[in-house]
């Protein structure tokens, strides 16, 4: 069992390293996606929608990023994945692929499903945060 544990610590600090990388890849990515479009600028608009929605969706996934490295910090701490964790980066996810996508070109049903996933990861974090303020 101690050996499974180690390997286990292993892996995990081959993670963080991993995902620091890829976060740090994409903050370069974001950096130099708003230098592009700073310096192609239109007279007219300032950035387009697409512009914008990459660069939205490129912040959004440096946050997320950030939110799993600390999740794999809290893993090497205490040994436990924290469910409250999980859901706040599904949320952050979520929120993300609503940020980037074209409601115009979607079709209705993975609207609506997006919709009921929302719900019931919200509904997952309240009772959850809800339970944890009980204990108190």
């Amino acid at each position: 069992m101690l050996l499974i544990r180690r390997i286990e610590k292993f892996i995990a600090i081959i993670l963080l390293g991993l995902m620091t990388i890829v976060v740090c890849l994409t903050v370069i990515e974001l950096a130099y996606e708003v230098l592009q479009a700073v310096i192609h600028i239109n007279k007219d608009i300032v950035l387009s929608r697409r512009e914008l929605f990459g660069i939205f969706g490129l912040l959004l996934m440096v946050l997320i990023g950030l939110e799993l490295l600390a999740c794999i910090q809290m893993y090497l701490k205490h040994s436990t994945i924290h469910a409250e964790m999980m859901l706040l980066i599904a949320l952050t996810a979520v929120t993300r692929k609503i940020v980037i996508l074209d409601a115009t070109e979607t079709d209705p049903i993975s609207l609506f499903g997006i919709g009921f996933l929302i719900l019931v990861l919200s509904l997952g974090y309240y009772l959850i945060h809800k339970s944890k303020a009980d204990n108190f």
